[in-house]
């Protein structure tokens, strides 16, 4: 049975007329008694009574009108729902974010875009790069937003955008040497103790490529701590004498306020430049609620 024979079904019933029938449904009376037709030597029972010009419901085809007009309400209500997914009334969206993303620079968009796209139900995930980017891949998130650098084995399955560009600054607290220092060179960055992120974060992926820029080993500076938290970092290093490298975007509030400070360098500051990614699958269909949110983060989209 189609959903075309039970709609011709479901008009004669309410009508009890092949003729109405056809009239409400704009096709030939013919068409309207082929489909019954079909219907009845399909199933092998009648669902009419032939009365003249006139027919009523057998028992059969009162059942079939209960059960069609459920079925057809039901492929109603899936293609209502089909198309307020086309017209972004209804849907999810599942992000993945590197924690600095998420917490400093995400907020503000997703704000925004639940302004725009008030039914969409948004669900976000912080992690670090790795497993931001894992994520993606396996279709945990429809998007991923990372500060940190793709692995060369995962870039053949991933697409990446800048959406936006972040500085590392490196800080100390009051009680460290440099605070009150007017420049620190690039060769003293070994005379201090440091607290860093965890591997895997873009923000220390970041500070080591720019150590490697410069020269120095990361296996030359004394860590004391490796956590896994941009606040708890900021805690320790304005309580503390190590030092730390953390977005610009983190600190602030801690600078205006005098608890860190952030050190000159002398030279090579360009090397704590980091571009914020975008990242999606190559292959997986991308939902109108994600493409949406992709016009709303890319800097190049004009509405």
């Amino acid at each position: 049975m189609t959903l075309e024979q039970l709609r011709i079904f479901l008009a004669v019933a309410e009508h009890l007329h092949f003729t109405r029938a056809a009239a409400a449904l704009y096709i030939t009376q013919p068409a309207v008694s082929a489909a019954i037709q079909a219907l009845e030597r399909r199933y092998g029972i009648p669902l009419f009574h032939r009365l003249g010009r006139r027919v009523e419901l057998t028992e059969a085809g009162r059942w079939l009108q209960e059960q069609g007009q459920r079925i057809l309400s039901q492929v109603q209500q899936l293609e209502q729902g089909l198309q307020d997914l086309s017209n972004l009334q209804v849907g999810e969206l599942h992000l993945g974010s590197s924690l600095t993303i998420g917490n400093y620079w995400l907020p503000y968009r997703l704000s925004t875009y639940k302004q725009c796209y008030p039914g969409i139900q948004v669900r976000c995930t912080l992690g670090n790069t790795e497993a931001i980017c894992e994520g993606v891949l396996r279709g945990d998130f429809d998007l991923g937003l990372v500060e940190g650098v793709i692995r060369a084995a995962d870039q053949p399955h991933l697409t990446q955008q800048i959406i936006a560009w972040d500085r590392l600054s490196i800080v100390v607290g009051q009680k460290h040497p440099w605070y009150t220092r007017a420049e620190v060179s690039i060769p003293e960055l070994v005379e201090t103790d440091w607290v860093m992120r965890e591997a895997g974060s873009g923000t220390q992926q970041r500070f080591e490529a720019a150590l490697t820029q410069w020269g120095i080993p990361i296996e030359c500076l004394s860590v004391s701590l490796r956590v896994q938290s941009g606040e708890m970092i900021k805690a320790l290093v304005s309580q503390g004498s190590a030092a730390a490298a953390i977005s610009e975007m983190m600190i602030q509030n801690e600078i205006r306020l005098g608890d860190l400070r952030e050190v000159p360098l002398a030279t090579g500051s360009d090397a704590l430049q980091r571009p914020f990614l975008l990242l999606k699958h190559r292959q997986r269909y991308s939902s109108r609620a994600a493409q949406a949110f992709e016009q709303l983060v890319d800097p190049s989209f004009r509405p």
